[in-house]
Protein backbone atom coordinates (compact mmCIF):
# COMPACT_ATOMS: atom_id res chain seq x y z
CA UNK A 1 0.00 0.00 0.00
CA UNK A 2 1.15 3.55 -0.89
CA UNK A 3 0.90 6.28 1.73
CA UNK A 4 1.92 9.58 1.98
CA UNK A 5 0.38 13.20 2.26
CA UNK A 6 -2.77 14.04 0.41
CA UNK A 7 -0.90 16.03 -2.13
CA UNK A 8 1.35 12.86 -2.67
CA UNK A 9 -1.41 10.66 -3.15
CA UNK A 10 -3.19 12.95 -5.46
CA UNK A 11 -0.07 13.17 -7.86
CA UNK A 12 0.16 9.19 -7.77
CA UNK A 13 -3.52 9.14 -9.12
CA UNK A 14 -2.90 11.68 -11.68
CA UNK A 15 -0.09 10.05 -12.95
CA UNK A 16 -1.71 6.42 -13.37
CA UNK A 17 -4.83 8.48 -14.56
CA UNK A 18 -3.36 10.09 -17.24
CA UNK A 19 -1.33 6.89 -18.28
CA UNK A 20 -4.26 4.89 -18.75
CA UNK A 21 -5.81 7.46 -20.60
CA UNK A 22 -2.62 7.33 -23.10
CA UNK A 23 -2.20 3.63 -23.21
CA UNK A 24 -5.83 3.18 -24.46
CA UNK A 25 -6.45 6.17 -26.99
CA UNK A 26 -10.14 6.97 -25.61
CA UNK A 27 -11.14 5.81 -23.19
CA UNK A 28 -14.67 6.67 -20.75
CA UNK A 29 -14.74 8.02 -17.62
CA UNK A 30 -16.67 4.77 -16.35
CA UNK A 31 -14.19 2.56 -17.69
CA UNK A 32 -11.17 4.72 -16.39
CA UNK A 33 -12.52 3.88 -12.91
CA UNK A 34 -12.75 -0.23 -13.74
CA UNK A 35 -9.29 -0.35 -14.83
CA UNK A 36 -7.71 2.05 -12.05
CA UNK A 37 -9.58 0.54 -9.33
CA UNK A 38 -10.39 4.21 -7.88
CA UNK A 39 -13.75 5.52 -7.09
CA UNK A 40 -15.93 7.48 -10.14
CA UNK A 41 -15.19 10.81 -7.73
CA UNK A 42 -11.64 10.55 -7.52
CA UNK A 43 -11.56 10.37 -11.65
CA UNK A 44 -13.96 13.12 -12.22
CA UNK A 45 -12.07 15.92 -10.15
CA UNK A 46 -8.57 14.51 -11.67
CA UNK A 47 -10.12 14.60 -15.14
CA UNK A 48 -11.79 17.57 -14.39
CA UNK A 49 -7.97 19.10 -13.69
CA UNK A 50 -6.67 17.63 -16.22
CA UNK A 51 -9.01 18.76 -18.78
CA UNK A 52 -8.40 22.50 -17.37
CA UNK A 53 -4.77 21.71 -18.27
CA UNK A 54 -5.34 20.94 -21.46
CA UNK A 55 -3.40 17.70 -21.62
CA UNK A 56 -6.79 15.80 -22.64
CA UNK A 57 -9.66 16.48 -24.12
CA UNK A 58 -13.31 14.63 -24.86
CA UNK A 59 -14.94 14.15 -27.78
CA UNK A 60 -18.33 11.74 -28.14
CA UNK A 61 -17.85 8.46 -29.52
CA UNK A 62 -19.58 7.23 -33.00
CA UNK A 63 -21.97 4.28 -31.95
CA UNK A 64 -25.11 2.83 -32.98
CA UNK A 65 -26.75 1.49 -30.47
CA UNK A 66 -29.76 4.06 -28.65
CA UNK A 67 -29.44 5.93 -26.09
CA UNK A 68 -26.56 8.63 -24.69
CA UNK A 69 -22.96 8.28 -26.90
CA UNK A 70 -20.17 7.96 -24.35
CA UNK A 71 -17.99 10.54 -23.74
CA UNK A 72 -14.24 9.99 -24.24
CA UNK A 73 -11.02 11.15 -22.70
CA UNK A 74 -8.12 10.96 -25.37
CA UNK A 75 -4.81 12.70 -24.81
CA UNK A 76 -4.14 16.12 -26.29
CA UNK A 77 -0.95 15.84 -28.19
CA UNK A 78 -0.98 18.78 -29.58
CA UNK A 79 0.12 21.15 -26.31
CA UNK A 80 3.58 20.17 -26.35
CA UNK A 81 6.67 19.23 -28.03
CA UNK A 82 9.53 17.13 -27.82
CA UNK A 83 12.97 17.17 -29.25
CA UNK A 84 15.31 14.29 -30.13
CA UNK A 85 18.42 14.74 -30.87
CA UNK A 86 20.90 12.20 -31.88
CA UNK A 87 24.83 12.94 -31.82
CA UNK A 88 26.26 10.83 -33.75
CA UNK A 89 30.09 10.23 -35.10
CA UNK A 90 29.58 12.03 -38.82
CA UNK A 91 26.05 13.60 -38.20
CA UNK A 92 23.56 14.90 -35.72
CA UNK A 93 19.79 14.13 -36.43
CA UNK A 94 16.54 15.74 -34.80
CA UNK A 95 13.35 15.07 -34.56
CA UNK A 96 10.51 17.23 -33.31
CA UNK A 97 7.64 15.31 -32.13
CA UNK A 98 4.15 15.57 -30.25
CA UNK A 99 3.35 14.19 -27.09
CA UNK A 100 2.14 11.15 -29.02
CA UNK A 101 5.51 10.95 -30.46
CA UNK A 102 4.79 11.53 -34.03
CA UNK A 103 7.09 13.43 -35.76
CA UNK A 104 6.86 16.89 -36.82
CA UNK A 105 9.75 18.49 -38.12
CA UNK A 106 13.08 15.93 -38.79
CA UNK A 107 16.57 17.15 -39.98
CA UNK A 108 19.81 15.57 -40.28
CA UNK A 109 22.71 17.68 -40.03
CA UNK A 110 26.70 16.47 -41.14
CA UNK A 111 29.54 16.98 -38.56
CA UNK A 112 32.76 17.90 -39.81
CA UNK A 113 34.73 18.47 -36.16
CA UNK A 114 34.66 16.93 -33.18
CA UNK A 115 35.35 20.23 -31.17
CA UNK A 116 33.09 20.07 -28.08
CA UNK A 117 32.50 23.56 -28.06
CA UNK A 118 31.81 23.83 -31.83
CA UNK A 119 29.68 21.05 -31.33
CA UNK A 120 27.73 22.46 -28.27
CA UNK A 121 27.29 25.72 -30.11
CA UNK A 122 25.42 23.94 -32.87
CA UNK A 123 23.21 21.97 -30.78
CA UNK A 124 22.26 24.92 -28.58
CA UNK A 125 21.57 27.07 -31.78
CA UNK A 126 19.06 23.96 -33.63
CA UNK A 127 17.19 23.82 -30.01
CA UNK A 128 16.52 27.60 -30.14
CA UNK A 129 15.05 27.04 -33.84
CA UNK A 130 13.01 24.57 -32.35
CA UNK A 131 11.92 26.19 -29.44
CA UNK A 132 10.51 28.96 -31.55
CA UNK A 133 9.03 26.17 -33.70
CA UNK A 134 6.79 25.08 -30.80
CA UNK A 135 5.83 28.38 -29.45
CA UNK A 136 1.91 28.39 -30.83
CA UNK A 137 1.96 25.40 -28.60
CA UNK A 138 0.77 25.94 -24.85
CA UNK A 139 3.43 24.44 -23.27
CA UNK A 140 6.00 24.60 -25.86
CA UNK A 141 9.36 22.73 -26.30
CA UNK A 142 8.76 20.56 -23.11
CA UNK A 143 12.06 18.78 -22.82
CA UNK A 144 15.30 17.69 -25.39
CA UNK A 145 16.46 14.62 -25.14
CA UNK A 146 20.34 13.73 -26.60
CA UNK A 147 21.18 10.46 -27.49
CA UNK A 148 24.99 9.77 -26.60
CA UNK A 149 26.68 6.81 -28.69
CA UNK A 150 29.42 6.55 -25.60
CA UNK A 151 29.56 6.38 -21.57
CA UNK A 152 26.85 8.31 -19.59
CA UNK A 153 26.77 8.54 -15.56
CA UNK A 154 23.93 8.33 -13.55
CA UNK A 155 23.95 12.09 -13.60
CA UNK A 156 23.97 12.75 -17.09
CA UNK A 157 27.33 13.65 -17.43
CA UNK A 158 29.33 12.50 -20.18
CA UNK A 159 32.05 10.07 -19.30
CA UNK A 160 33.43 9.04 -22.62
CA UNK A 161 32.85 9.51 -26.69
CA UNK A 162 35.31 7.08 -28.29
CA UNK A 163 34.55 8.28 -32.08
CA UNK A 164 34.61 12.10 -30.40
CA UNK A 165 37.44 11.39 -28.23
CA UNK A 166 35.32 13.34 -25.41
CA UNK A 167 35.80 12.73 -21.92
CA UNK A 168 34.08 14.04 -18.55
CA UNK A 169 31.91 16.68 -20.77
CA UNK A 170 29.18 18.14 -18.97
CA UNK A 171 26.72 18.70 -22.00
CA UNK A 172 23.28 19.10 -20.11
CA UNK A 173 24.54 21.77 -17.53
CA UNK A 174 26.28 23.63 -20.72
CA UNK A 175 23.11 23.41 -22.70
CA UNK A 176 20.78 24.59 -19.68
CA UNK A 177 22.73 27.81 -19.11
CA UNK A 178 21.94 29.28 -22.23
CA UNK A 179 18.53 27.37 -23.03
CA UNK A 180 15.36 27.79 -20.38
CA UNK A 181 14.33 23.61 -21.04
CA UNK A 182 14.78 20.51 -19.12
CA UNK A 183 17.71 18.65 -21.39
CA UNK A 184 18.52 15.06 -20.85
CA UNK A 185 21.48 13.02 -21.86
CA UNK A 186 21.09 8.79 -22.64
CA UNK A 187 23.05 6.49 -23.89
CA UNK A 188 21.74 5.51 -27.28
CA UNK A 189 21.27 1.97 -26.95
CA UNK A 190 19.69 2.47 -23.64
CA UNK A 191 17.20 4.55 -26.12
CA UNK A 192 17.16 2.09 -28.44
CA UNK A 193 15.97 -0.65 -26.05
CA UNK A 194 13.51 1.96 -24.58
CA UNK A 195 11.83 2.45 -28.14
CA UNK A 196 11.59 -1.33 -28.81
CA UNK A 197 9.95 -1.74 -25.67
CA UNK A 198 7.86 1.48 -26.20
CA UNK A 199 6.85 1.19 -29.86
CA UNK A 200 7.35 -2.30 -30.86
CA UNK A 201 7.84 -5.34 -27.73
CA UNK A 202 4.73 -3.98 -25.30
CA UNK A 203 4.86 -6.72 -23.02
CA UNK A 204 8.52 -7.89 -23.30
CA UNK A 205 9.74 -6.96 -19.79
CA UNK A 206 12.80 -8.44 -20.40
CA UNK A 207 15.01 -6.89 -23.42
CA UNK A 208 18.20 -6.56 -24.97
CA UNK A 209 19.00 -4.31 -27.76
CA UNK A 210 22.02 -4.52 -29.60
CA UNK A 211 22.86 -1.36 -31.85
CA UNK A 212 25.62 -2.36 -34.37
CA UNK A 213 26.38 0.79 -36.72
CA UNK A 214 29.23 3.15 -35.55
CA UNK A 215 30.20 0.71 -32.74
CA UNK A 216 27.97 -2.03 -30.60
CA UNK A 217 26.00 -0.90 -27.49
CA UNK A 218 23.86 -2.82 -25.67
CA UNK A 219 20.38 -1.65 -23.70
CA UNK A 220 18.92 -3.88 -21.14
CA UNK A 221 15.68 -3.69 -19.92
CA UNK A 222 15.33 -6.21 -17.36
CA UNK A 223 12.38 -6.65 -15.06
CA UNK A 224 10.77 -3.54 -17.15
CA UNK A 225 13.30 -1.17 -16.16
CA UNK A 226 16.32 -0.02 -18.21
CA UNK A 227 19.44 -1.66 -16.60
CA UNK A 228 22.46 0.70 -16.33
CA UNK A 229 24.72 -0.38 -13.84
CA UNK A 230 26.33 1.56 -10.43
CA UNK A 231 27.90 4.72 -12.32
CA UNK A 232 25.37 4.42 -15.26
CA UNK A 233 27.86 2.58 -17.70
CA UNK A 234 26.50 -0.87 -18.24
CA UNK A 235 25.96 -2.57 -21.40
CA UNK A 236 29.45 -1.20 -23.44
CA UNK A 237 29.52 -4.98 -24.59
CA UNK A 238 31.09 -3.40 -27.66
CA UNK A 239 34.25 -3.45 -25.61
CA UNK A 240 33.74 -7.08 -24.27
CA UNK A 241 37.17 -8.89 -25.73
CA UNK A 242 36.55 -11.16 -27.92
CA UNK A 243 40.18 -12.02 -28.90
CA UNK A 244 42.79 -10.85 -25.98
CA UNK A 245 46.07 -10.16 -28.92
CA UNK A 246 43.35 -8.80 -31.36
CA UNK A 247 42.84 -5.29 -33.39
CA UNK A 248 43.96 -2.31 -31.18
CA UNK A 249 40.54 -0.21 -29.68
CA UNK A 250 40.02 3.31 -29.12
CA UNK A 251 39.20 2.11 -25.79
CA UNK A 252 42.46 0.93 -24.81
CA UNK A 253 42.04 -2.56 -24.99
CA UNK A 254 42.60 -5.34 -27.93
CA UNK A 255 40.48 -7.38 -29.75
CA UNK A 256 36.92 -5.39 -28.85
CA UNK A 257 34.08 -7.01 -29.89
CA UNK A 258 32.53 -4.18 -31.75
CA UNK A 259 36.09 -4.21 -34.38
CA UNK A 260 34.51 -7.54 -35.74
CA UNK A 261 30.97 -7.08 -35.46
CA UNK A 262 29.93 -3.60 -35.88
CA UNK A 263 28.81 -2.43 -39.29
CA UNK A 264 31.40 0.36 -38.93
CA UNK A 265 34.20 -2.51 -39.10
CA UNK A 266 32.50 -4.12 -41.65
CA UNK A 267 32.37 -1.17 -44.40
CA UNK A 268 35.78 -0.24 -43.19
CA UNK A 269 37.15 -3.99 -43.85
CA UNK A 270 35.47 -4.29 -47.07
CA UNK A 271 36.57 -0.87 -48.21
CA UNK A 272 39.85 -2.19 -48.27
CA UNK A 273 39.24 -5.67 -49.64
CA UNK A 274 37.24 -4.75 -52.60
CA UNK A 275 39.31 -1.25 -53.04
CA UNK A 276 36.60 0.82 -52.65
CA UNK A 277 35.85 3.97 -51.17
CA UNK A 278 33.08 5.12 -49.51
CA UNK A 279 31.17 1.64 -50.04
CA UNK A 280 27.33 1.76 -48.80
CA UNK A 281 24.63 -0.59 -48.50
CA UNK A 282 23.67 -0.74 -52.12
CA UNK A 283 27.25 -1.86 -52.55
CA UNK A 284 26.76 -4.51 -50.31
CA UNK A 285 23.56 -5.75 -51.35
CA UNK A 286 25.33 -6.39 -54.98
CA UNK A 287 28.00 -8.46 -53.62
CA UNK A 288 25.68 -10.27 -51.83
CA UNK A 289 23.19 -10.65 -54.72
CA UNK A 290 25.84 -11.84 -57.13
CA UNK A 291 27.86 -13.79 -54.51
CA UNK A 292 31.15 -12.17 -55.00
CA UNK A 293 33.14 -14.79 -53.08
CA UNK A 294 35.17 -12.42 -50.45
CA UNK A 295 32.37 -10.64 -49.63
CA UNK A 296 30.44 -14.02 -48.84
CA UNK A 297 33.62 -15.23 -46.90
CA UNK A 298 34.04 -11.90 -44.39
CA UNK A 299 30.34 -11.91 -44.15
CA UNK A 300 30.06 -14.92 -42.80
CA UNK A 301 33.00 -13.98 -40.34
CA UNK A 302 31.00 -11.41 -39.30
CA UNK A 303 27.61 -13.43 -38.76
CA UNK A 304 30.38 -15.87 -36.46
CA UNK A 305 32.10 -12.64 -34.33
CA UNK A 306 28.71 -11.56 -33.65
CA UNK A 307 26.98 -14.99 -32.90
CA UNK A 308 30.09 -15.43 -30.23
CA UNK A 309 29.63 -12.27 -28.39
CA UNK A 310 25.45 -13.05 -28.51
CA UNK A 311 26.33 -16.33 -26.98
CA UNK A 312 28.36 -14.39 -24.07
CA UNK A 313 25.39 -11.91 -23.49
CA UNK A 314 22.47 -14.24 -23.53
CA UNK A 315 24.23 -16.64 -20.77
CA UNK A 316 24.62 -13.54 -19.02
CA UNK A 317 21.24 -12.20 -19.18
CA UNK A 318 19.01 -15.09 -20.24
CA UNK A 319 16.57 -12.47 -22.13
CA UNK A 320 13.13 -12.70 -23.27
CA UNK A 321 14.07 -10.95 -26.82
CA UNK A 322 16.98 -9.98 -28.88
CA UNK A 323 16.43 -7.10 -30.73
CA UNK A 324 19.53 -6.87 -33.06
CA UNK A 325 19.68 -3.33 -34.67
CA UNK A 326 21.44 -3.66 -37.78
CA UNK A 327 20.29 -2.31 -41.61
CA UNK A 328 23.13 -4.83 -43.09
CA UNK A 329 21.84 -7.71 -41.10
CA UNK A 330 18.22 -6.81 -43.66
CA UNK A 331 20.15 -7.18 -46.34
CA UNK A 332 21.53 -10.70 -45.71
CA UNK A 333 19.80 -13.35 -47.05
CA UNK A 334 18.42 -16.11 -43.81
CA UNK A 335 20.75 -14.18 -41.15
CA UNK A 336 18.40 -14.65 -38.44
CA UNK A 337 18.59 -18.65 -39.18
CA UNK A 338 22.45 -18.35 -39.39
CA UNK A 339 22.65 -16.47 -36.21
CA UNK A 340 20.87 -19.21 -34.30
CA UNK A 341 22.47 -21.68 -36.26
CA UNK A 342 25.69 -20.21 -34.43
CA UNK A 343 23.86 -20.69 -30.92
CA UNK A 344 24.63 -23.86 -30.34
CA UNK A 345 24.70 -24.38 -26.17
CA UNK A 346 22.60 -25.79 -23.85
CA UNK A 347 22.83 -23.47 -21.59
CA UNK A 348 22.48 -20.05 -23.63
CA UNK A 349 18.18 -19.79 -23.28
CA UNK A 350 16.39 -16.33 -24.99
CA UNK A 351 12.71 -16.37 -26.27
CA UNK A 352 13.20 -14.82 -29.59
CA UNK A 353 15.64 -13.13 -31.64
CA UNK A 354 14.44 -10.63 -34.36
CA UNK A 355 16.10 -7.85 -36.37
CA UNK A 356 14.76 -4.04 -35.79
CA UNK A 357 12.53 -2.71 -37.77
CA UNK A 358 13.34 0.54 -36.15
CA UNK A 359 16.57 0.54 -37.81
CA UNK A 360 18.45 3.93 -37.22
CA UNK A 361 15.78 5.88 -36.15
CA UNK A 362 15.29 3.96 -32.97
CA UNK A 363 17.96 6.17 -31.17
CA UNK A 364 15.66 9.08 -31.85
CA UNK A 365 12.53 7.19 -31.37
CA UNK A 366 13.84 6.47 -27.97
CA UNK A 367 14.92 9.74 -27.04
CA UNK A 368 11.15 10.91 -27.91
CA UNK A 369 9.52 8.89 -26.37
CA UNK A 370 11.84 9.81 -23.04
CA UNK A 371 10.98 13.17 -23.14
CA UNK A 372 7.21 12.55 -23.86
CA UNK A 373 7.27 10.13 -20.56
CA UNK A 374 9.06 12.88 -18.11
CA UNK A 375 6.87 15.13 -19.44
CA UNK A 376 3.71 13.72 -18.68
CA UNK A 377 5.32 11.65 -15.74
CA UNK A 378 3.66 8.60 -15.91
CA UNK A 379 4.31 5.29 -14.85
CA UNK A 380 3.57 3.01 -18.03
CA UNK A 381 4.03 4.57 -21.66
CA UNK A 382 3.21 2.61 -24.57
CA UNK A 383 2.85 4.30 -28.03
CA UNK A 384 1.53 2.78 -31.74
CA UNK A 385 4.15 2.47 -34.44
CA UNK A 386 2.04 3.23 -37.44
CA UNK A 387 2.83 6.10 -39.35
CA UNK A 388 6.13 7.41 -37.73
CA UNK A 389 8.96 7.54 -39.34
CA UNK A 390 9.29 11.23 -41.79
CA UNK A 391 11.65 11.39 -44.50
CA UNK A 392 15.14 12.80 -43.08
CA UNK A 393 16.52 15.93 -45.19
CA UNK A 394 19.97 16.07 -44.99
CA UNK A 395 21.74 20.00 -44.48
Amino acid sequence: MVTGDGAYIKKLNRNFILGKIVEHGMISRAELSKVTGLNKATISVQVAELLDTELIFETQQEHNVVGRRPIMLSLNRKVGCVLGIDLDYKEITYTLSDLLGFPLFSDTYELNSSNYDEIRELIANQIKSYQIKSADRRYGLVSVVIAIHGTVGKDETIFFIPQHQWRNKNLKADLEKDIEISVHIENNANLCAFAEKIFKHHHSDNLLCISMYSGIGLGIIMDGEVIKGYHGYAGEMGHMVLFPDGLPCKCGNKGCWELYASEASLFSLLSQKMNKKDIGYQDIQHWINTREPEVCEHMNRFIKHLSIGLNNIINLYNPETIVLNSELLHLYPNAIEEIKANLTSSVSQYRELVISDLGKNASIMGACAFGIKKFLEIPELSLELSDRLLPIETK
